[in-house]
């Protein structure tokens, strides 16, 4: 799954991955987004817009929308089938941005789970495959929200855990955000694991553990680098 993760670039960093990106306002850094929290994302529409959208998909037929704190993650191998996700698979895809994100990992004579920061070797920003979701409640409220399409976890991260968010390359962008596409076959190619040698991950302390939390303190490597090696490769 996918829990956690940070967005510490700006708007620009952002343009230099998405061309023709529309930011209507500055973003600030963030080193540990949590579910039901705002995250950044561009919605499959017709310009590619920056949007502010909550973590955690409420379907648009959910009577309450507290149903999106178990949403936060959509499987691929039961996307088409998931009542909850088809339909948005299908017409309502986004790309939700990130550079980086953490997993816990059970090290060798440790009690407690060491938290792993994980991001590409390029320190670049990237985006998550999503799904969103426009959900209006009886009184009015409306919420756009969106959930991170996980897959099979790569050869670095199985050494930690078994599944990993999907990251789109760039070049896959315009088809996954093509509103004229409304085939899932055509689409789910795209939906691997991302190549291990583009990766790198490190442990870091606990201190992202509280999602209280935040700054440049989450992500600073932690331990012996003997230790890191094994992960770190």
């Amino acid at each position: 799954m996918c829990g956690r993760f940070t967005l510490t670039k700006t708007e620009k960093d952002l343009r230099g991955l998405v061309e023709d990106l529309d930011s209507p306002f500055p973003v600030a850094p963030r080193y540990n987004i949590t579910p039901s929290q705002p995250i950044l994302a561009i919605l499959n529409r017709a310009h590619r817009t920056l949007a502010i959208v909550q973590w955690g998909l409420v379907p648009h037929w959910a009577k309450d929308s507290k149903i999106g704190h178990t949403m936060i993650n959509a499987r691929v191998e039961t996307i088409t089938e998931k009542p909850s996700f088809r339909s948005c698979f299908k017409s309502k895809r986004c790309l939700i941005f990130a550079d980086g994100f953490y997993e816990w990992a059970r090290r060798p004579g440790e009690k407690h789970k060491t938290p792993m920061y994980i991001r590409l070797k390029s320190g670049n920003p990237f985006a998550f495959a999503g799904l969103w979701s426009q959900w209006q409640g009886g009184d009015g409220t409306e919420l756009t929200t969106a959930a991170i399409i996980t897959t099979r976890a790569n050869h670095l991260i199985k050494t930690i855990h078994h599944r990993m968010p999907v990251i789109l390359p760039p070049t896959s962008f315009g088809m996954w955000l093509n509103t004229e596409t409304h085939n899932p076959p055509a689409l789910m190619p795209l939906l691997a694991p991302h190549p291990p040698g583009d990766m790198t991950m490190y442990p870091v302390s606990r201190y992202v553990n509280n999602v209280a939390n935040d700054g440049p303190k989450c992500i600073e490597r932690e331990g012996n680098p003997k230790q890191q090696d094994l992960f770190d490769k």
